[in-house]
């Protein structure tokens, strides 16, 4: 249903020296005095909902909601938003392409053209292959670790090389080309689209959780689940509440010594503290000019991890410098400046600057702000560099929790003795093993790794060394660090103390740390030892980057490089020598240790322009490993039923033509019962594949090894495995089961007690629907499209909850399951349901005759009856 947009009187062209750049939909010419007041991150909504307003997915009430943000915005209205692009990464982006795929042979099996299934707007999918790191300190790193990738994973590479032919509007960077979010910043960002002589800022979602760097360069950008994407991309509009936005004013200049990461935990400790989940942050103040761009995207990566959707820096002169800095051309940037001043969304903190509304505000002078790591276990667990040994001693004296690992006085100074290849060596409690510059957040940044670099050449020249057995690693972003490492003339140091370059992608942040030597790891768990890693990353929960390394602090890569050379995390930087140098004598922190302003000229030498043309000219040229896969041509897809990875699902064999319509559920049987606070992660976990399940049936009962099985996150391109996986979390409680933690529920009509999936087949199998029942905040956490996808091939139908997470209430509808909410004060268990029932829910046949939020009543076999909502909240998700 296509109607005029209401709003095209404000459709205005953009002049340019001799021309014009294009159209676009000007925000003052609307000649309203509330948009000058609203957050620039708003004003990307307004725009977005103004060019799109189409008077059915998008209208001229949610149009009016935003522009009243003010008022609106406590209420927690919902508005629909279409963002310009949609950014895959590599796992998330197989079960992506595979449903296009699959909507594409579904429309050519009913006579359709099927080339007509292709994004209706762009997609980026960037295979940002996870780097294990098998080979790390080696000349040759790169190379064997990416030959070892190319083995694990030549199914699914191959399946994305096929849909970047297959597939229009469709761009896919190959494996090995650096970071997802790095390459989005250097390259993918628009900033301002102009197509097809309509301008429009850039705003994106995508399928990882730091898709959030990209608002450092201005464009409005997160994470969402892939069914969101999927519809995303295919041109249905999100439906999000309208966020309340946190004013973060900055002020003053880092002091000498400081880093950006540690500006970023400071931040990231006191948004935390202050409580900005589901809400925008958006940064201002004198103190933005202070920030380089890279400064601004190391803190907007890390919204994740301080709970905010976005932390946005507006576009300004910084962005423009590195815009030219990175490559794009001067008439591009002209063209962004130009949109941006004419629609009042760029700021010139040379003029006086207009006072903003936020929800609430926040406060920092940069130069409050000292070194500081964050451990051992969360990353708003921020430790000032100055405390961290008295800090460690209370942690090991401290009881089993984030802050504790409850080490008896007398054994915390145990030292385990051990041989090293020959060589006697010795461990203690908080003696570091893993030293990794790795992760988006901090190898997108020139002034942190060569800052890095500088501490190399300082130790090396000073005779430092890095201990044999700390699996030392280097995975930068992109090609482009490699290339200004070597120009400047320190990557040979960075060498010398076994920080190899590995690899372009995620590594030990994400747990690809690969193995400790054994004689190490039989070190730490014969002795109970507390061993640390060290890493520039994101996320330090405790299990995530190694299994044997209990503290996990997070740093800059300069620090990194510090705690490598210690070999501990018992020290105290500012008294105690970090190691003894050629000549004999202790050298200390200082004496390795870059003024900002030697950083600060490495940087203005050594990154240069034509280094970010060269890689990025490349980029999508591939490599030799890339180009030679070998992948079948022609638009639909020539699926292999024998694959484990890549498999055809059955959402679409049954598409008609015409709609089915909706339908009520009739005498279904409760397939789990559940109280509250089940995540995604339960419905649908993302880890190892447990060698009991019906996933580990599958696979043995096709050839594969156990030591093959990879993870369901590994496989999520194959349904049957997942299908298999879901509810298959080993901590998920079933009432049914009387309280029993497993993945197993009862087959009522037997009293059989099975897995779920068993269970689901064989009701599906007698030709029975099924349920869920739950309590509150049903599908919190991650945006997990598989949470709704694998129930649906489960066979359910509807879930009965006390309340829903939005998007995963979003996915089931997309999925076809129906959402249903418990009447204000009642649940499962003031009704008197056991799960032992069967359920008919009486939805009207005629989709005209539902109403968003209306009531449905739901009759059990028993004679009990009760009135639930019906979460259909918008109309466009009841068309869905």
């Amino acid at each position: 249903m296509v109607n005029e947009n209401p709003f095209k009187s404000i459709l205005k062209t953009l002049e340019k020296p001799g021309g014009e750049f294009g159209k676009y939909y000007s925000l003052p010419a609307l000649e309203d005095p509330r948009i000058d007041r609203l957050p620039y991150s708003i004003k990307i909504l307004l725009e977005s909902a103004i060019r799109n307003c189409d008077e059915f997915q998008v209208k001229s009430k949610d149009v009016e909601k935003i522009i009243d943000w003010e008022n609106t915005s406590p209420k927690l209205v919902e508005i629909p938003f279409k963002p310009a692009r949609v950014l895959l990464q590599d796992f998330t982006g197989v079960p992506a392409v595979v449903d296009l795929a699959c909507m594409r042979d579904a429309m050519n099996n009913l006579g359709g053209d099927s080339n007509k299934i292709n994004p209706l707007v762009p997609v980026d999918l960037v295979i940002d292959h996870s780097v294990q790191v098998d080979v790390a300190r080696s000349e040759n790193a790169v190379q064997a670790n990416m030959e070892l990738e190319f083995q694990r994973n030549k199914e699914r590479f191959a399946f994305l090389k096929w849909g970047s032919n297959a597939f229009q509007n469709m761009l896919v960077v190959p494996p090995g080309s650096g970071i997802v979010h790095q390459v989005n910043l250097e390259y993918l960002g628009r900033v301002v689209f102009n197509s097809n002589g309509l301008l429009y800022p850039d705003s994106v979602v995508g399928t990882d959780s730091h898709t959030t760097m990209i608002d450092g360069l201005g464009v409005a950008g997160w994470g969402v689940g892939g069914i969101e994407a999927e519809a995303a991309m295919l041109g249905q509009p999100m439906s999000m509440v309208l966020p309340g936005v946190v004013g973060f004013k900055l002020s003053g200049k880092l002091r000498d010594g400081v880093t950006a990461t540690d500006l970023v935990l400071t931040v990231t400790q006191m948004l935390r503290k202050h409580g900005v989940v589901g809400k925008f942050v958006e940064f201002y103040g004198e103190g933005m000019s202070e920030l380089s761009l890279a400064d601004r995207a190391t803190i907007a990566n890390m919204s994740p991890e301080y709970g905010a959707t976005m932390g946005f820096f507006p576009v300004d002169h910084v962005t423009l410098q590195y815009l030219k800095l990175t490559g794009r051309s001067d008439e591009t940037v002209s063209m962004i400046e130009s949109y941006l001043r004419a629609n009042k969304m760029f700021v010139d903190y040379s003029e006086p600057q207009i006072e903003r509304v936020y929800s609430s505000y926040l406060a920092l002078n940069l130069e409050d702000v000292e070194p500081c790591i964050s451990g051992p276990k969360r990353p708003h667990d921020r430790v000032p560099l100055r405390e961290m040994k008295v800090d460690w001693h209370a942690c090991l004296d401290n009881r089993v929790g984030f802050k504790g690992f409850a080490i008896p006085k007398e054994s915390q100074s145990k030292v385990a003795e051990f041989n090293f290849h020959g060589t006697p060596a010795q461990l203690r409690h908080g003696d570091v093993v893993i030293a990794a510059i790795t992760s988006c957040t901090n190898t997108s940044n020139p002034s942190v790794m060569l800052g890095a670099a500088l501490v190399a050449k300082k130790a090396c020249e000073l005779g430092l060394e890095v201990k044999p057995w700390i699996k030392t690693s280097l995975a930068p972003g992109s090609g482009v660090v490699t290339k200004y490492l070597e120009k400047s003339g320190l990557q040979k140091y960075l060498n010398q103390l076994g920080f190899h370059i590995v690899g372009y992608g995620c590594t030990t942040c994400i747990g690809n740390s690969g193995d400790i030597d054994e004689a190490v790891a039989s070190a730490i768990t014969e002795n109970d030892l507390v061993a640390a890693a060290v890493l520039s990353g994101n996320r330090n929960f405790e299990g995530r980057v190694h299994p044997l390394t209990r503290a996990n602090y997070l740093a800059s890569p300069p620090l990194v490089v510090a705690y490598a050379l210690a070999g501990t995390v018992d020290i105290d930087f500012q008294t105690e020598p970090i190691g003894v140098g050629k000549d004999g004598k202790k050298i200390l922190f200082r004496d390795i240790w870059p003024s900002n302003d030697e950083v600060a000229q490495v940087v203005q030498s050594s990154v240069l322009p034509d280094m970010f043309k060269a890689t990025y000219q490349a980029i999508t040229k591939g490599n030799p490993m890339w180009n030679q896969l070998s992948v079948p041509s022609g638009t639909l897809y020539a699926w292999d039923p024998k694959s484990t990875y890549i498999h055809e699902p059955p959402y679409f064999k049954s598409m008609t033509m015409s709609p089915p319509g909706p339908h009520g559920v009739k005498d279904a049987y409760c397939l789990l019962n559940f109280g509250d606070s089940i995540t995604t992660d339960h419905i649908s976990p993302a880890g190892s594949i447990h060698k009991d399940s019906p996933a580990a049936r599958y696979l043995m009962e096709r050839g594969v090894d156990r030591r093959d099985f990879n993870s369901y996150g590994s496989r999520r391109g194959n349904d049957e495995v997942m299908a298999r996986g879901t509810f298959a979390n080993i901590r998920i409680v079933n009432k049914l089961l009387g309280g029993e933690v497993g993945p197993k529920t009862i087959h009522i009509p037997t009293g059989e007690k099975l897995s779920v999936f068993d269970v689901a087949m064989r009701y599906k199998s007698e030709g029975h629907d099924t349920v869920i029942l739950a309590g509150a905040e049903y599908g919190s956490g991650s945006s997990r499209d598989w949470a709704a996808k694998g129930p649906m091939l489960l066979g359910v139908k509807a879930v009965i909850a006390k309340s829903f997470e939005r998007i995963h209430r979003s996915n089931l509808v997309g999925m076809g399951i129906v959402p249903l909410c418990f009447k204000s004060g009642e649940d499962a268990e003031t009704l008197g349901l056991t799960g032992h029932e069967r359920y008919s829910i009486d939805l009207p046949s005629d989709v005209s005759e539902i109403r968003p939020g209306q009531d449905v009543t739901v009759v059990t076999d028993n004679g009990k009856s009760f009135t639930c909502t019906l979460r259909f909240d918008t109309e466009v998700m009841m068309e869905t």
